[in-house]
């Protein structure tokens, strides 16, 4: 109850601050130009927003997070989760392709998947990253997008409630109103 309550507000502030400022837009960062350098080694998953609650809803199962970025040969990124659920701990690997006449990454098994990196900036956090991804609808009459959520990552484990509250705030302006925080409240696995 509180949640709706919530997810009512937020949308309705959302509405109100869109007709005062206009919403601002995060900056893409093309897979193919970017310097994948500076984004290796690990990552913190600290939020999910979209605009339904089923696109980020395997997220909420979670205590918290860390993923390990390393780039492979030929355009090849592996990204390992380790996750905590409950007092359990499970890895997961993802490997990603960078197609050379796209702007995302491939996700290996799932290549209508677009998945896209956006600039920190728009959550007010330079250590950050905001990941999209990206479903096409499942049918030819369907008009939205099958999946579509971004994902906030931070260098560090704790962040400053600013940057959670500008990437709230400028997520709901999009009409992303569904998210999810990570409690961060056991150990992180290993």
């Amino acid at each position: 109850m509180l949640n709706e309550a919530w997810s009512y507000f937020l949308y309705l502030y959302g509405l109100l601050y869109q007709a005062i400022v206009p919403c601002s837009f995060p900056e893409q960062l093309p897979a193919t130009t970017i310097d994948r350098q500076q984004y290796l080694g690990k990552w913190y998953f600290k939020a999910a927003v979209s605009r339904r609650e089923a696109d980020i809803q395997r997220f909420k199962a979670l205590d918290n997070i860390w993923f390990t970025m390393e780039e492979k040969a030929n355009d090849t990124l592996l990204l390992t989760g380790h996750m905590r659920i409950g007092d359990n701990c499970k890895n997961q690997t993802w490997t990603y392709t960078i197609p050379p006449e796209r702007d995302d990454l491939e996700l290996q098994g799932k290549p209508e998947r677009r998945n896209l990196f956006w600039s920190g900036k728009w959550a007010n956090c330079l250590e950050c990253i905001i990941f999209q991804e990206v479903e096409p609808p499942l049918s030819k009459t369907d008009t939205e997008d099958s999946l579509n959520r971004f994902m906030l990552y931070a260098r560090q484990s704790d962040i400053d409630s600013e940057v959670m509250r500008a990437f709230l705030k400028n997520s709901a302006c999009h009409n992303m109103l569904a998210s999810v925080r990570v409690p961060q409240e056991k150990e992180f696995c290993t």
